[in-house]
Formats: C-alpha cells, sequence, structure tokens
C-alpha cells in the first residue's frame, strides 16, 4: 500500500512515523524541511510538494492546522486532487468544521474517490505511540475498508457516522476541555491567594472531591511547576473554540459558555501566550486587574 502523508507538525509528523515504522511506504510532505527529516530519517520518502505527495497513492493523510489550508488543497483550481487516481481514498486528521469537512467530502466525491475525517482525541506523545483515539466519519463501507489502517497508528479507532458527527465531536470535546481549564485554572489561582498549600489543594480536588477532570490531572501539575511547554499550543484551543461557536452557529445552537471562553482565551493570546500551552491561561487569572475588566 503506497501512502501519502501532507502536513507533519507535532500530531502529522507522529503518525506518519508510525506508519514507517509499520512497514507502510510512505510518500511525505510538509512546507517545513526540518518536519520532513524528521519523518524521513525513519524511513519515508521526501516530496518536493503536496501534489507530488498525492500523486499516485491509495490514501493520503492530511494533517494541516485550519480549515482554510483543507480547502485550498482540494477545491479550486490548483486542487490536488487533479493528480491523483480514482478510488482512492482520503483520510483528515486535523480538527475541522462540519461545514468545511462537508463541503471538502463533495469535492472528494465528485471526483470519484473516498473522503474519512478522522480527527483525534489527545496530543503528540500519543500519536507518538499509536495509543492516539481516532472518531472516523464518513461513509461506513469505506470506514470499515481502512479499519485496520487506522488500527495500526491509533487506539481506540471509533466510528461515528458522518463526516459531520466525527468533526463536531471533536470540536464538543474540545470545548469543553478547554473551558473546563479556565474554571479550573481560576479555582487553583483562588485556592493559592487563599493560603491553601498549592500541592495539597491539587491532591484533594483530584481525590476528595467532585471537582476532578481530565485536564486537572494533566495540567494543573505543569501549571505548580510553571511548566508552559505547547503540548496543545493557546492559539490551537482558541482556534477550535472557535470553531466549535461556527459549529454550534451551523445547527442553529446557542454556545454562550464557549463564547465567554473563547473571550478568555483572547486575552491570553493579547498577553502574548500563544505559543505557550493552553495552561497558559493561568496567568490571565493571576492578573486580577485583567480578568475583572471582562
Amino acid at each position: 500500500m503506497l501512502i501519502g502523508f501532507i502536513g507533519l507538525g507535532k500530531m502529522g509528523g507522529a503518525l506518519a512515523r508510525n506508519l514507517v515504522r509499520k512497514q507502510y511506504n510512505v510518500k511525505a510532505f510538509d512546507l517545513s524541511p526540518e518536519a520532513m527529516e524528521r519523518v524521513t530519517e525513519f524511513g519515508g520518502s521526501e516530496c518536493s510538494s503536496a501534489a507530488e505527495a498525492a500523486r499516485d497513492v491509495d490514501v493520503l493523510f492530511i494533517s494541516l492546522p485550519l480549515p482554510e489550508h483543507l480547502l485550498k488543497l482540494f477545491v479550486g483550481d490548483d486542487s490536488i486532487l487533479e493528480v491523483m487516481r480514482e478510488g482512492s481514498t482520503i483520510i483528515d486528521v486535523g480538527s475541522n468544521d462540519p461545514q468545511t469537512v462537508k463541503s471538502v467530502e463533495k469535492e472528494i466525491e465528485n471526483h470519484n474517490m473516498n473522503f474519512l475525517a478522522c480527527p483525534l482525541g489527545k496530543g503528540p506523545a500519543q500519536a507518538e505511540e499509536g495509543t492516539q483515539p481516532i472518531f472516523a466519519g464518513g461513509n461506513k463501507k469505506v470506514f470499515e475498508s481502512n479499519e485496520a489502517l487506522l488500527n495500526d497508528i491509533g487506539n481506540p479507532v471509533t466510528y461515528l457516522g458522518s463526516v459531520e458527527q466525527s468533526t463536531s465531536f471533536k470540536l464538543i470535546s474540545n470545548m469543553i476541555g478547554m473551558t473546563n481549564l479556565l474554571v479550573m485554572s481560576e479555582g487553583i489561582n483562588l485556592g493559592i491567594n487563599a493560603g491553601i498549600e498549592p500541592k495539597q489543594l491539587i491532591e484533594l480536588l483530584i481525590n476528595d472531591t467532585g471537582a476532578d477532570s481530565y485536564q486537572l490531572k494533566l495540567r494543573a501539575p505543569w501549571i505548580l511547576e510553571e511548566d508552559f511547554e505547547p503540548r496543545f499550543a493557546t492559539k490551537l484551543a482558541l482556534k477550535d473554540l472557535r470553531l466549535g461557536l461556527k459549529t454550534a452557529e451551523y445547527f442553529g445552537q446557542s454556545a454562550a459558555t464557549t463564547e465567554l471562553s473563547t473571550k478568555l482565551y483572547e486575552k491570553a493570546i493579547e498577553e502574548g501566550y500563544e505559543d505557550e500551552d493552553c495552561n497558559a491561561v493561568f496567568k490571565i487569572f493571576q492578573n486580577k486587574e485583567m480578568v475583572s475588566s471582562k
């Protein structure tokens, strides 16, 4: 099986390396030579363009930062679909909104190709380990024919239904997780100001109250250590919250809590935390004047 991979950032690069480790023949492209090198050193083949990575492949993986990047790749005069063969399958593992992926799916199917939207559940570490949850959407027969491939790079692999359902699920997950991170940060800062010993505060919240959460276990220790190394950057959290708002609008629903969360992440960006981990939102709660002005 010949596989193409476009987009070799922290998530895409890790998935591409796992495909190579599993003995798949992988052609890879990224705008960053360093990102490509981190895949080719494992045995992947370097391509000079996205079109070259897509040409003649059986399956093409896409991992790009923004919905507009996905649209540019597949819709319009410069679409790489023109160099791909009929019957091939395109698998997008990025976080995109259902409206975008639905239009991309239609364009791909019009070219007699298959499309799956398979956003990911966790971070780069899990992608590298092969323990990345994958939420698949698209034609069920197409999913079933590619399920073994997906299981080679992720676990568990869950089929949700349409591309709209899988992409919506991913954004809902991040809406909940990133909003939880905000109230968690607010609470930790309040506890510290109240004089509670920080490590004891976190331990009690995790073990003896209803405040426990994935974000509390994962990111609260990093906050106490002042570790803001970007596992999932603030700018990416804001992107997904904005896409969550777009998704709510698409389905005719209000999302008042996510609107407030978006404003607070925008404050974090204004303070220069865009490239730090999203747990850097904690720092805006340390600035009483900033938070009280919202």
